[in-house]
């Protein structure tokens, strides 16, 4: 006779430390190699994290859910499905990690962590977010993450396989529209801008505007991603919140022309700033030799924004650059499969949605119109 697997709770102990807080310890039984009962230990968190054994009971919840079978998982509440997916499936890219983590303990988590799974309903979901103060957009990655939880649920067997994802049906008003048009720049106000920035902050904007990188990718470059001899650029990692980090998409990863012009704008920075630079050393470290790249958004708030308002020019970001590369390749009217491949778009219908494959050589005559726009060649003599 088939008998139904028994939900395994397990139980807490706290337990004491030399140093530090108590913390809090979930124990529960499995069968070990002879076939006998075997007891495993798990630290959850320690007495200041879990300040009550209801919290941390709360936080065994995705441990739970991993060790117990599809079929007993009724009462279980989204809070499981949540630690689960934080302890086991987070993005690898750092930058992305850590922004899904804000979203899910600052907002999924705390409406929803408590509430039976089959209870989070999609006009709950729906009415929950228009009501939360927060732009459109940020709302729409909320209902987005809030997708992905539910497709692990299904995929861990707590929501039946032949069932429609219930965040489909969640609508997130103005999600897809900016709040404001992005700001771009002129090349008289570009080269306006320049006059009012030291270096190397000028060759950082110079390069972010030559070949239109996002500024994780501008303060990720090192000396060896250059290919002088070619004349291109590998761009393979970036710079995050501290941490050198892959680039944001697969198709981030990839070689880009570089106009001779820049090529001898950067040798002559080099020349001048580090001639015995090596290979592996960045192109803009830290000044306080910290062994690591500048922070772009702290060169932000310190240089950009304040010499944009000198100007007249209003607030420039970084992404003000990458925003005018691609007005600019607009205006030349180049090839819109050339324009996503320069952009290195990882979707067509980010910049539109043409199927032609873009050539090389295409790309170096579109990139270099933009480049001697920005950056007219030097006159010799």
């Amino acid at each position: 006779m088939f008998q139904r697997a028994r939900y395994q709770f397990g139980w807490l102990r706290r337990k004491p430390r030399r140093r530090g807080p108590d913390v809090w310890v979930w124990v529960h039984r499995s069968k070990g190699s002879t076939g006998k009962p075997k007891e495993n230990a798990v630290i959850i968190g320690n007495v200041d994290q879990y300040p009550t054994e209801a919290e941390a009971w709360r936080a065994t919840e995705g441990l739970r859910l991993a060790i117990n079978t599809a079929q007993n998982t009724e009462a279980v509440r989204f809070n499981a499905v949540i630690d689960r997916y934080l302890r086991e499936k987070l993005p690898r890219r750092h930058s992305s990690a850590s922004k899904y983590r804000s979203w899910l303990t600052h907002h999924i988590q705390p409406k929803w962590g408590s509430v039976l799974i089959l209870n989070v309903k999609p006009l709950l979901v729906e009415e929950w977010l228009s009501g939360i103060d927060l732009a459109p957009k940020s709302k729409g990655h909320i209902r987005s993450i809030m997708h992905i939880l539910f497709n692990w649920a299904m995929k861990w067997e707590l929501i039946d396989l032949d069932k429609m994802n219930p965040m489909k049906l969640v609508r997130v008003e103005g999600s897809s529209k900016r709040l404001r048009q992005p700001r771009t720049l002129t090349i008289k106000e570009f080269r306006l801008l320049l006059e009012l920035l030291d270096e190397p902050i000028r060759t950082m904007c110079i390069v972010a505007a030559c070949l239109g990188l996002r500024a994780s990718e501008v303060a990720g470059l090192q000396w060896s991603d250059f290919d002088w001899g070619n004349r291109q650029v590998h761009i393979q990692r970036g710079f995050v919140v501290g941490h050198v980090d892959e680039v944001k998409t697969t198709n981030s990863n990839r070689s880009l022309p570089v106009h001779r012009a820049l090529a001898t704008l950067l040798l002559e920075y080099k020349k001048e700033t580090a001639p015995y630079a090596k290979d592996t050393d960045w192109l803009f470290p830290s000044p306080y030799g910290t062994g690591r790249p500048r922070w772009p958004w702290t060169i932000q708030r310190t240089h950009l924004l304040p010499a944009g308002i000198r100007a007249g020019l209003g607030r420039i970001g970084w992404h003000t650059f990458r925003h005018s590369y691609s007005t600019l390749l607009r205006a030349l009217r180049v090839d819109l499969k050339v324009q996503q491949e320069l952009l290195r778009h990882a979707d067509i219908r980010t910049t539109m949605n043409i199927y032609t494959q873009a050539m090389p050589d295409a790309m170096r005559r579109a990139n270099s119109k933009v480049v001697e726009m920005v950056l007219p060649e030097r006159k010799v003599g």
